[in-house]
């Protein structure tokens, strides 16, 4: 016979949220439109560690969404480059634009590859001008330029479609920090909206703390929304 604390407390200690996890990453910045649809992509990307959104490339001081001045929406990611390369990254990027790609419109929701390293930007401009001309005769309006100060979204801008199932986010035990550092809460917020698809999550469930009854939920809307469209 079990007693009921002692069970409790290995469920506890077995169904642990993998908010951190300790591998070397390197770093890569985009701007690609509204940047709720793609921090779900590449949240779920294999190789993606975390993720997080704010503002960046523009000399207004201290932006927020309601005032960004000269600022512009990107996403900033960590990936572990043994499991997924920049190019690839960049392949993303390339075909997942909601708008902005071959259209100028505002600064807020501009094309932007933010390169943080020399061999970063070589990478990069290759595939710009390879883009440019698979493209014509739609002209690409993306600008590369070096990592400058990034400034985080507001709390309800991190992980949009994490936060919108309210319960889960709660027994996630998500907060301010987590909502930028976890890798759970990456891997969910991607999930969630279908990103992946049911065979990645199933292979990947296992190791991502999620009690039984967690599984099940996520699981649904994994199954709900593979192969819909990312959007705002």
């Amino acid at each position: 016979m079990i007693e009921t604390n002692n069970l409790i407390i290995e469920e506890e200690a077995y169904y642990k949220p993998l908010h951190y996890i300790d591998t070397p990453f390197e770093r890569a910045t985009f701007g690609m439109g509204c940047f709720w649809g793609i921090d779900s992509l590449f949240g779920a990307t294999q190789g993606v560690l975390r993720t997080r959104v704010g503002y960046t490339a523009g000399t207004t001081s201290n932006p927020v969404y309601k005032d960004m001045g000269d600022h512009t929406e990107v996403i900033e990611i960590h990936y572990d480059p043994k499991r997924i390369s920049y190019a690839q990254l960049l392949e993303l990027f390339w075909n997942n634009h909601e708008y902005g790609l071959c259209t100028r419109i505002k600064r807020q929701y501009a094309s932007l590859i933010i390169y943080h390293t020399d061999e970063q930007k070589r990478i990069a401009e290759e595939s710009l001008l390879s883009e440019k001309e698979s493209r014509l005769p739609e002209v690409v309006t993306t600008e590369i330029h070096p990592c400058d100060i990034f400034y985080p979204a507001e709390d309800y801008h991190q992980k949009y479609r994490l936060q919108s199932h309210k319960e889960l986010s709660k027994s996630l035990g998500m907060d301010s920090r987590l909502l930028q550092t976890s890798h759970i809460a990456a891997r969910l917020n991607g999930y969630l909206v279908g990103v992946g698809g049911v065979a990645q999550f199933d292979k990947e469930v296992g190791n991502l703390g999620l009690t039984e009854d967690q599984q099940e939920y996520v699981r649904k809307f994994v199954e709900e929304n593979e192969g819909g469209g990312l959007f705002c």
